[in-house]
């Protein structure tokens, strides 16, 4: 692999990095491999994935990356224009095409769209990109107020506060993202949604989730460092 100054290496990627979007995380690259081996789409059976708050594309892009080609158009979204900026030039260095480009079937397809999740219209938005998906991820802003101000200066004076602050409780962006999960024309049946959290928020994502009474399955899958780090969720 050749690394470039100002990148990051994510699974078998190489993704370029610019301020202010964060860094991709080992913890977030450790749940997607993850995801990647659990299920395998496949041309005959391909999937659409609906990536929130995307930043720098690292989660669609791995997914498509490893995947079988043909067998997953991805989506991400993302409010800032930075970070589609970014996640468009990571996937024309990794050599995912756009759908706009692309003119073979057998290929994985990445697409962006600006949007703010957090708006009452985004479901109605998110509609009209392709749905129903097959997979919806997300590595939300989670950060409390409280935890906010007491980050170091080297994180608040370089990072985008949009993409750390979570709200008041640190839960808002989950709260818009179960909104949309009750939506019946987002998530197919038997749709995924992995979420990771913070590493004292596993337990009430969860909850939030359970609570939407449209998911037979849950669970909650620990990091390298064995925090709660990720919500899974099945959907009937």
């Amino acid at each position: 692999m050749i690394f470039f100054i100002g990148a990051q290496p994510f699974g078998p990627l190489n993704l370029l990095t610019r301020p202010p979007i964060l860094i991709p995380r080992p913890e977030t690259e450790h749940w997607v491999l993850r995801i990647a081996e659990t299920y395998a789409p496949s041309p005959q059976k391909p999937v659409k994935l609906l990536d929130l708050a995307t930043g720098s594309g690292c989660i669609p892009l791995l997914l498509c990356h490893l995947w079988t080609p043909g067998s997953i158009d991805a989506h991400a979204v993302d409010i800032c224009p930075h970070a589609l900026s970014l996640a468009n030039d990571n996937a024309s260095l990794n050599g995912i095409p756009t759908r706009s480009v692309s003119n073979e079937k057998m290929q994985n397809t990445f697409t962006t769209s600006m949007a703010n999740i957090l708006d009452d219209t985004f479901p109605d938005a998110a509609t009209r990109m392709a749905s129903p998906f097959d997979i919806i991820t997300s590595n939300p802003p989670y950060i409390s107020w409280k935890d906010y101000v007491r980050l170091p200066k080297s994180v608040k004076d370089f990072e985008d506060p949009r993409a750390l602050f979570g709200g008041p409780s640190g839960f808002e962006f989950y709260y818009a993202i179960t909104r949309l999960i009750c939506r019946e024309d987002i998530l197919k049946p038997g749709g995924l949604l992995a979420l990771e959290v913070g590493h004292d928020q596993a337990e009430k994502v969860e909850s939030l989730v359970l609570e939407t009474g449209r998911f037979r399955q849950t669970g909650i899958w620990l990091d390298l460092w064995e925090k709660q780090r990720t919500v899974i969720a099945q959907l009937w």
